[in-house]
């Protein structure tokens, strides 16, 4: 898979140390994924929810953090659109994303 961008994972632990690890090892791992599906995506990680309009919800480090994506399966490509806390995403509109 293609993600766009690491950058915002590295500008983000530059701020947060203690969810770098979780964050680095999601990334690692879906880089060298191929998922042609929600389906084939959730058996590597079953945690993950999609919530519409090509949006899925990743759980970090226990339920501690929240990791929000686009997915475009057909052309495998991921747009990371939020990293935060759970009480930060519970304040996020899905629909601004």
């Amino acid at each position: 898979m293609v993600i766009i961008s690491y950058r915002t994972i590295r500008e983000y632990t530059d701020q947060r140390k203690d969810v770098e690890d979780q964050l680095n090892n999601w990334y690692t791992i879906t880089e060298k994924s191929d998922w042609a599906n929600f389906n084939e995506m959730r058996q590597i990680f079953n945690s993950v929810d999609a919530v519409g309009n090509d949006l899925y919800v990743f759980n970090i480090k226990g339920n501690d953090y929240r990791l929000i994506v686009r997915i475009i399966f057909r052309v495998r490509t991921i747009y990371i659109k939020f990293i935060g806390t759970h009480k930060e995403y519970d304040k996020v509109n899905l629909d601004d994303l």
